[in-house]
């Protein structure tokens, strides 16, 4: 069971909530070959547009974790942590890993669409662990194209690493 201290009841209002980001544009092109450069998979359905217009697809489409590991649906401003200006923050101080993900892809991504990102928090919960204090935020994420049919889901969950004492445990134990 789920250990909840002070930060997560201090955070648990968020659990249920639901942030929606829409991209305003196509993901291109450009961005799937960019990506599948960067992570080097140079497989030509990603990064050769006259040979995958020969393949099963007509055309290029993006590497499966294309739509989970990047932002092409956010539309506002980067915070100075280089996040999402307008995603759920939290008043708390210390280190924020990626804890793990789950995805489960159900089809691919065309350079066409346009990405809607459905960010649900499915737990807030407070453990002590071998490096001290942390935070788990687990987040179910979906994401579906301009016609409203899903690509993918990420099971997501954040450890915030903090600066302040675990629950039940008082300073020096």
């Amino acid at each position: 069971m789920s250990e909840v201290g002070s930060v997560a009841q201090r955070y648990s209002h968020l659990i249920g909530q639901e942030m929606v980001f829409t991209g305003t544009e196509e993901v291109g092109r450009a961005s799937i070959r960019k990506f599948a450069l960067a992570i080097g998979d140079l497989n030509p359905l990603y990064v050769n547009r006259e040979q995958a217009a020969s393949g099963p697809y007509g055309d290029v489409v993006a590497p499966p974790t294309f739509v989970c590991e990047t932002t092409q649906y956010h539309r506002g401003l980067v915070d100075e942590e280089g996040g999402f200006s307008d995603r759920m923050h939290l008043e708390v101080e210390g280190q924020v890993l990626r804890g793990s993900n789950e995805y489960t892809f159900h089809q691919l991504l065309r350079p066409d669409d346009v990405i809607t990102a459905r960010w649900r928090v499915r737990d807030i919960y407070e453990r002590r662990g071998r490096t001290g204090h942390l935070l788990f935020i687990a987040i179910d994420i979906t994401y579906t194209n301009q016609d409203g049919e899903l690509l993918a889901e990420n099971r997501e969950i954040t450890v915030h690493r903090l600066d302040e004492p675990a629950v039940g445990k008082s300073e020096g134990t």
